[in-house]
């Protein structure tokens, strides 16, 4: 059956929804329009699950089509590849929001997948593609809390707009994504331009009206075909062995919560302990199949939730004995590494993170070539999360989604405080990351360190940027919670939000939040940002006493960089025929130089390790253009010899007479009995002549006795 729906957007634009005519063997399948990007969308699940899977196993795919816009991929083979690290952000985003809707007990596999069928260059694909993953769950037959939707909005000339275009994005002070059902906010993430905590609160209610409406068309749409949910029963349970584990682990557990353990492995090898021993006694009784371990493990970790969780709302305090805004110690330390150009390490409690900044030239910026996006980044950020870092004995194989993610909100965080002037900074900048502990909120340790690694290096950065992640744990039944400043992963997990804030102390430059309940009060979210704002004020304090500013110039081995602007038709004689000249004055000089033309005029950006490599380069370039000054000391080459002298070269295509009289102060008979052809020798450009020839000294150069 073929259905098309309408969504109007607030400024005339209108989102079409088609559903029946495309992948129709999918379980659930849907075509997203907005202007002229296109999304097709699709979801299938397996018919029974694993039995040996206790949790939702969903994979979500974004990928864009480079037909999409008309393009053929580059490189050696022309086929789409490995997905892009947008593409991977993008299927991350709409995961986080679909993944909450799931049954609980839902444990068959699923996929979700999205593609960019075409693209205009100007509608964002992310505003659309969480919708059309909705749609496609919501018309099919698998188990689906929704329906959701997710849009883009931006704070721009002090109004809101909802899924704005690129162009619009450009001058945009908030920039977020928000995914949402009808009656709850699940999922946000973006940056901004030192906002406040009211306009961020704004900026989400805006985009939640938005997401209501295309929550409703959703499920017009679901009523029109008749959408039946199919049945399943993906768990085994026993009502006896669930009492049974209360009352055997129910004290243990609180026990051993109340002693406020520090050591998250020690912790943890209790609270497995305490499993175990239950499990042992219950195999007096029955036979322990992996079914019923799977089972018991299941119930143990709803019983532990439940304990922990009423013990921080009864007791005030949290399970390693803080209060509920206390931040753990923090300790700081820069310029740890020697030959590194900026490094810092940031410790808080048993999360650290070694990070390290490198400076690079203009050959060095990230190259892109997307589908929608091109162009170049000069501010890269890599976070790198080993197994060691949580004590797991297993092999490292890469970077992963996840580390992706951390380190684009890293990345986000911090970029619109790194100075974009070329004359302030006219560097690439590599920040890395590396995770040497990690329980809880790693990615707002990597904001912190990168903070710190960047001032090490002497990046004049506007100002620094410390983050927080927020905990929240919200009995809905009545009413109580508690809001918990720099949680530790195991709160993350028992608690109701994960909220990372970051930002300066003006304002916030990048958040990200996941929800995990229903029907979370604005005010409430509200109290957790001021509180997030007292805690990463704090967390700034102290790695202000560590450094308090930029250091004043770079490490004597970083690299400098010298710019200089030549003539547009002067270009082609620095880089020679075939890029001989250029390559010939970085081998002698020892440099890196990048030339681009940029209007009428060509720029030439010069990097070495020292003064005098540059100078020596900028000196080569100034006599090919033509750029002689009197007074200055010359490498030249002897090319010919004459009765009366020897004609050198100081640049190519620049030569002049260094006459007889000049090469010492000795008399001499034959120049030959000073000179050879080929030889290097150094002169003084003493001046020019009235025909505009040069007039060179060698002896000038050398002792007079």
């Amino acid at each position: 059956m073929f259905v098309k729906k309408e969504i109007p957007l607030r400024d005339g634009r209108v989102i079409f929804i088609e559903v029946g005519k495309l992948a129709k063997q999918a379980h659930g399948s849907c075509i997203v329009r907005l202007n002229n990007t296109m999304v097709l969308a699709t979801a299938v699940s397996a018919r029974e699950a694993n039995t040996e899977v206790d949790f939702m196993p969903l994979s979500v795919e974004y990928r864009e089509k480079f037909s999409a816009s008309g393009k053929i991929p580059g490189g050696f083979i022309k086929r789409e590849a490995r997905p892009f690290d947008h593409e991977i952000l993008i299927s991350r985003l709409i995961d986080r929001t679909l993944r909450p809707m799931f049954p609980d007990d839902y444990h068959a596999e699923t996929f979700v997948t999205i593609e960019l069928i075409s693209a205009d260059g100007e509608t964002t694909p992310e505003s659309i593609a969480g919708l059309a993953a909705s749609v496609a769950l919501s018309v099919s037959d698998i188990p689906f809390n929704g329906p959701v939707s997710e849009v883009r909005v931006a704070k721009i000339n002090g109004n809101y707009i909802v899924n704005p275009t690129r162009s619009q994005l450009e001058s945009a002070v908030i920039d977020l994504v928000v995914g949402a059902s009808e009656e709850n906010i699940i999922m946000v993430e973006g940056e901004c331009a030192e906002a406040s905590e009211e306009e961020v609160i704004e900026a989400i209610k805006f985009a939640h009206e938005e997401i209501k409406v295309q929550c409703r068309v959703q499920k017009l749409l679901m009523e029109e075909l008749n959408i039946k949910k199919r049945e399943y029963c993906h768990e085994v349970n026993d009502i006896n062995v669930k009492n049974k584990l209360i009352e055997f682990c129910k004290s243990k557990i609180y026990e051993t919560v109340d002693k406020h353990i520090q050591s998250k492995q020690e912790r943890n090898a209790i609270f497995d302990k305490i499993l175990e021993d239950f499990i042992t006694q219950l195999s007096s009784e029955m036979e322990i199949t992996n079914e019923v371990r799977i089972m018991c493990k299941r119930y143990y970790k709803e019983l532990q939730k439940e304990v922990i969780r009423e013990y921080y709302l009864t007791k005030n305090i949290r399970i390693d004995g803080r209060k509920m805004d206390e931040i753990r110690p923090i300790w700081c330390e820069v310029d740890y590494l020697p030959m590194a150009h900026g490094s810092a390490i940031f410790t808080r409690g048993e999360t650290q993170s070694l990070t390290t900044v490198t400076l690079g030239t203009k050959l060095d910026e990230q190259q892109i070539d997307g589908v929608i996006q091109q162009g170049s980044e000069r501010f890269l950020l890599h976070y790198n999360f080993p197994p060691y870092s949580t004590g797991d004995a297993r092999p490292y194989r890469g970077v992963g989604r996840r580390e992706i993610g951390h380190g684009n909100l890293a990345l986000r965080a911090l970029k619109r405080m790194i100075p974009s002037d070329p004359d302030i900074n006219p560097y690439t900048i590599r920040v890395v990351s590396d995770i040497l502990e990690s329980n809880g909120s790693s990615s707002m340790a990597t904001v912190c360190a990168g903070t710190l690694a960047l001032m090490d290096a002497g990046i004049k950065i506007k100002k620094p940027v410390s983050g927080i992640a927020m905990g929240l744990i919200y009995d809905k039944n009545t009413g109580r919670y508690a809001i918990l400043s720099d949680i530790l992963g195991d709160e993350d997990h028992l608690g109701n939000m994960d909220f990372k804030v970051c930002g300066t102390a003006d304002g916030i430059t990048a958040t990200q939040m996941d929800i995990k309940l229903e029907g979370l009060p604005y005010e409430i979210l509200i109290k957790a940002l001021y509180q997030a704002k007292e805690g990463r004020l704090f967390i700034l304090r102290k790695m202000l006493e560590t450094i308090s500013e930029p250091r004043p110039d770079l490490k004597p081995h970083a690299p400098r960089i010298v710019k200089m602007v030549i003539p547009k038709d002067q270009i082609g004689a620095v880089i020679g025929i075939g890029g001989k000249i250029i390559q010939e004055i970085q081998a002698d000089t020892k440099t890196v130089i990048y030339i681009e033309q940029i209007n009428d005029q060509g720029v030439v950006e010069i990097s070495g390790n020292n003064a005098e490599s540059i100078e020596a380069a900028v000196k080569r370039i100034k006599g090919i253009i033509g750029v002689l000054e009197i007074g200055e000391v010359y490498d030249a080459t002897v090319k010919s010899i004459t009765d009366y002298g020897a004609f050198v070269e100081l640049f190519p295509g620049k030569e002049g007479l260094l006459h007889i009289s000049e090469i010492q102060w000795e008399k001499i008979r034959k120049v030959e009995d000073v000179l050879k052809i080929g030889q290097k020798i150094k002169v003084k450009l003493l001046g020019f002549d009235q025909f505009g020839r040069m007039k060179l000294s060698r002896k000038v150069l050398l002792p007079h006795r």
